[in-house]
C-alpha cells in the first residue's frame, strides 16, 4: 500500500515536471510572436488607421470637440463674469429708475432691489408736419439721463406742436393759451430738455406707445417714483 502511494507521487511529480517544462516551452515560443505582432502594430497598424477616417479621424475629431466644448465652456463662463462684473460697476448703488420704451413698463430699483415695476406710455413716433416745413417726430429719448428737477402741482406749458396738432393758430410765447392745468398730475420729474415723467389723464392707453415724448404713469406708481427718486438719481431709458 505505501508503495502504490509512493509510486502515485512520483508519477503526479513527474506529470507536473513535464507540463510546467511544457508551459516554459509555449511561453517561449509565443514571445517572440508577441513582440513581432507589436512591432507589425506600430510599423504597419497605425498608419493604416491613420488613413481611414471612420476610425482614426472620426475618433480624433470627437476628442478635438470635446476639447473644444470644454475650451468654449470656459470662455462662455469667463466672458458672463467679465460682463457681470462690468454691469455691477454700471449699476448705480442709490435709487434709480428704468424704462422699456418697447413695452412701456418702468422698473423701479433701490440699491439694484426692485422696488416698483408697472405700465407707463412713452413716445409714439408720430411725425407732425407744419405749413411753415417745421417738423416733429414724437418719441421718447434713449440713454442715461438723471433726475433735474420735482414739480407738485405742475402745469403744462404748451409747445408749438400742440397748437399745431389741434389746428389752431401758434399764439406768443406768454399768451395765457400756453398754459393747461391738472393735465399732468399731482407731480412732475424732469429729464431735461423738456421731457419730463409726469401723471396722465388718458389712463386707459398706460403701456401703449402714445405720449409726444414724455413718460406718462398712473398716480400711484407717479407718487412712488417722485418721492423715491432724489435730483440727480440716474434714469436708464431704452
Amino acid at each position: 500500500m505505501i508503495n502504490d502511494e509512493s509510486n502515485f507521487k512520483g508519477e503526479l511529480n513527474t506529470c507536473i515536471g513535464k507540463k510546467g517544462k511544457l508551459i516554459k516551452f509555449i511561453f517561449w515560443l509565443l514571445m517572440p510572436i508577441f513582440l513581432w505582432f507589436i512591432i507589425l502594430f506600430f510599423l504597419v497598424g497605425i498608419p493604416y488607421l491613420e488613413n481611414r477616417p471612420f476610425i482614426f479621424e472620426k475618433t480624433l475629431s470627437a476628442i478635438q470637440e470635446s476639447e473644444n466644448n470644454s475650451k468654449f465652456e470656459k470662455e462662455l463662463q469667463a466672458g458672463i463674469a467679465r460682463i457681470q462684473k462690468k454691469m455691477d460697476r454700471l449699476t448705480p448703488g442709490g435709487t434709480y429708475l428704468i424704462v422699456n420704451t418697447s413695452d412701456n413698463t418702468f422698473s423701479l430699483y433701490r440699491n439694484k432691489a426692485l422696488v416698483r415695476e408697472g405700465l407707463c406710455s412713452t413716445g409714439s413716433y408720430i411725425k407732425l408736419e407744419a405749413d411753415d416745413n417745421k417738423n416733429w417726430v414724437f418719441q421718447t429719448p434713449k440713454g442715461v439721463f438723471s433726475i433735474q428737477g420735482k414739480i407738485t402741482s405742475p402745469v403744462w406749458r404748451k409747445p408749438d406742436w400742440a397748437f399745431v396738432e389741434e389746428g389752431l393758430p401758434i399764439p406768443g410765447a406768454n399768451s395765457s393759451s400756453r398754459f393747461e392745468y391738472g393735465v399732468l398730475g399731482d407731480y412732475a420729474l424732469s429729464l431735461g430738455k423738456g421731457y419730463l415723467i409726469h401723471g396722465t389723464l388718458y389712463k386707459r392707453f398706460l403701456g401703449q406707445p402714445v405720449t409726444h415724448g414724455c413718460i406718462r404713469m398712473n398716480d400711484d406708481d407717479l407718487k412712488t417714483v417722485y418721492q423715491s427718486l432724489p435730483i440727480g438719481a440716474k434714469v436708464f431709458i431704452y
